[in-house]
Formats: C-alpha cells, sequence, structure tokens
C-alpha cells in the first residue's frame, strides 16, 4: 500500500509540525506503507520523506522541474521523479497511491486534498482521502464543512468520506477498513 501525503513546504512552521510528520513517516514504515509526495526537501515534506528514508522505506516524490530547479527538491529520495506541470504531477501521485493524507499546509496542500475528494465523490475512484489533524490544527475547517452540509451544499455521506483524526495509527487503520460509498446521483430530479 502507498498513501499519497499532501503537506506543508514552508521552513518557517513550528517544530511540532515537523516532529508530527516525522513520526508519521516512521509510523508509516512501521506500517508497511510507502510515501507518495510531492518531491521536496524543506518543510514537512522535507520532514515526513527524511523520516521515511532513515527508516528504510518506500518513497516516491514528484516535482515539477520549475520547483525542482529552484533547488528544493529532495536529493536522497531513490525514486524522485520530474514532471513538467502541477497537473501532471497530481495524476502521477494519484495514480501511484491508494490513499491520501493531508498533513498542515498551505493552500497547496488544501488544493491537492480537496481535489482528491472531489474525485472521491464524483466516484473517479474509491480511496479513501484523510486529515490528520495535528494539534486542532483543522477544528475550524471541520467545523466550516459540518456548516456547509447543514446549508445543504454537501451531503452528508460526502462529508464522512473525508476522514479526520487526530491519532495517526487510528487514521490509518480507518483508511485501511475504508470501504467507498455507492455512487450515487449527485443531484436528484426533485432537486431541480
Amino acid at each position: 500500500m502507498r498513501i499519497c501525503v499532501f503537506c506543508g513546504s514552508s521552513a518557517s512552521v513550528s517544530d511540532h509540525y515537523k516532529q508530527a510528520a516525522a513520526a508519521f513517516g516512521h509510523l508509516l514504515v512501521k506500517n508497511g506503507i510507502g510515501l507518495v509526495y510531492g518531491g521536496g526537501s524543506v518543510g514537512l515534506m522535507g520532514a515526513i520523506a527524511d523520516a521515511v528514508v532513515e527508516a528504510g522505506g518506500e518513497v516516491i516524490g514528484i516535482i515539477p522541474e520549475k520547483l525542482a530547479k529552484a533547488e528544493v527538491a529532495h536529493e536522497c529520495v531513490q525514486d524522485l521523479r520530474v514532471v513538467t506541470s502541477m497537473h501532471e504531477r497530481k495524476a502521477l501521485m494519484a495514480d501511484l497511491s491508494d490513499a491520501f493524507v493531508a498533513l498542515p499546509g498551505g493552500i497547496g496542500t488544501f488544493e491537492e486534498l480537496f481535489e482528491a475528494w472531489t474525485w472521491a465523490q464524483l466516484g473517479y475512484h474509491q480511496k479513501p482521502c484523510g486529515i490528520l489533524n495535528v494539534a486542532g490544527f483543522y477544528d475550524k475547517l471541520a467545523a466550516f464543512l459540518d456548516q456547509v452540509v447543514a446549508d445543504g451544499f454537501l451531503k452528508p455521506h460526502h462529508r464522512g468520506m473525508l476522514i479526520f483524526s487526530d491519532d495517526s495509527q487510528a487514521l490509518l487503520d480507518r483508511i485501511r477498513a475504508y470501504h467507498a460509498p455507492e455512487t450515487d446521483k449527485l443531484i436528484e430530479r426533485s432537486e431541480l
């Protein structure tokens, strides 16, 4: 099994986020799970890749050539794939992964997670999408998504497709046990 991890590349974040990323990387290896990620060497991306490499696990990094040229590509990742665009990067990450997990990050992390979750909602894949809610980082997002459901913009079962956990092992257990809901019509005739 391989999990695609979306996470921040900022080097200026608190150490507890980097420590959580490294701990998650070690846990992936302990559980026999490979890492697919964005190929960077800085921030949480660097921390998780370093941890998996250090523990002897599988790491596949995928980075657009523009970012690789900016000297952020991780040189210790044996399987580093340089692609031409962000679109190609995300498609390849999705193809090589069995699940998706977001750690704390910025707009790139959010965009990647929401795209993978949208693809699941639309039935383009049946892979689980999860969030490791480190130190309550995603608490307000969870509350906002509940509001989106309450306001009728998201069905409860689609909201339930996004697995939230503040415990790494519990998140991995839920990912392994995940069964995608039956794809239904997104819009009922009665809603038109």
